[in-house]
């Protein structure tokens, strides 16, 4: 086979590939859209960035409770997924009667990496406010958006996030926004490497302090979820930072899981079955039944 043949074939498996990767699943309704937001990153440089949000709809007409459901910090390539999309998650929870919004913040997926807000700093010097900065004004601006889309009822909203998507939800419960009325943290943190450190996270007081925080001020009731295997976040890390925020007046569930696979950091993506029935009990008592 010539170079050119093969060049040619490699360029049609690309085709192929995105084309794949643009596929919207007409089962669940799913579209793309995006926003604009403008954020600083650590260093304090201001960028304006797009947000891509991945919008999957139930059956029916609605007017359908809002979830927004934040993903995590990818350890290498923060461009894979070109958007993050939890296909398997949101099945779930439409058949609970929600309408989903996915967002991919900004230094992530396909709309670039240069600029990356949630950078926070070496190991040993890590800074999470910037982070928590940044992706607060993202998802208040992804909250505005979600609200004001058609068949939506913006006074019943659910807010779930995987690692530091998690962190970042809990975050956004601290603040308590219009209409949010429960949350659900699986895994959340920050500072986790399971190759250099497993279960020790970088600067791990800093993040109890944040915890403490956002104690203070959260009046949403949440569930955090977390396993006895998590090698990013072990669990004298996650109880201490539960215990820090229900002491400083947080309302939250907190569920230790039995140990999942080799790492229970994922059992949010890989263990649905087993997450499933504690967090359907946690939205039935929450006013969310079928």
């Amino acid at each position: 086979m010539t170079t050119a043949l093969r060049l040619l074939g490699l360029c049609l498996l690309l085709l192929i590939s995105d084309a794949r990767a643009a596929q919207l699943r007409a089962d669940l309704h799913e579209s793309v859209s995006t926003i604009d937001v403008t954020v600083k990153d650590f260093y304090g440089k201001q960028e304006t960035g797009k947000v891509a949000i991945t919008q999957f709809s139930p059956n029916g007409e609605g007017p359908f409770p809002i979830l927004i459901l934040n993903h995590g910090r990818a350890t290498s390539d923060r461009g894979t997924p070109p958007r993050f999309r939890y296909t398997r998650q949101v099945a779930y929870f439409l058949k609970r009667g929600f309408i989903v919004f996915v967002p991919t913040r900004i230094g992530y997926g396909q709309y670039g990496t240069a600029f990356d807000p949630e950078y926070s700093g070496k190991c040993r010097r890590k800074d999470y406010v910037p982070m928590i900065q940044a992706a607060r004004i993202e998802e208040s601006a992804v909250l505005d958006y979600a609200k004001r889309q058609p068949h939506v009822d913006p006074h019943r909203i659910v807010i779930v996030g995987q690692s530091v998507g998690g962190f970042v939800t809990t975050s956004v419960a601290a603040e308590n926004p219009d209409g949010v009325v429960a949350a659900i943290n699986f895994a959340g943190g920050s500072g986790g490497d399971p190759a250099t450190h497993p279960g020790v996270p970088c600067e791990s007081d800093r993040l109890e302090a944040m915890y403490q925080r956002f104690g203070k001020t959260a009046r949403v009731p949440m569930l955090w979820i977390y396993t006895q295997n998590d090698q990013f976040f072990a669990p004298q890390y996650s109880s201490a930072w539960h215990a820090a925020f229900v002491h400083a007046g947080g309302n939250a569930e907190y569920k230790l899981f039995p140990p999942f696979g080799t790492n229970g950091h994922f059992l949010f993506g890989n263990g649905t079955d087993i997450w499933e029935p504690t967090v359907s009990a946690f939205l039935d008592r929450e006013g969310f039944s079928r």
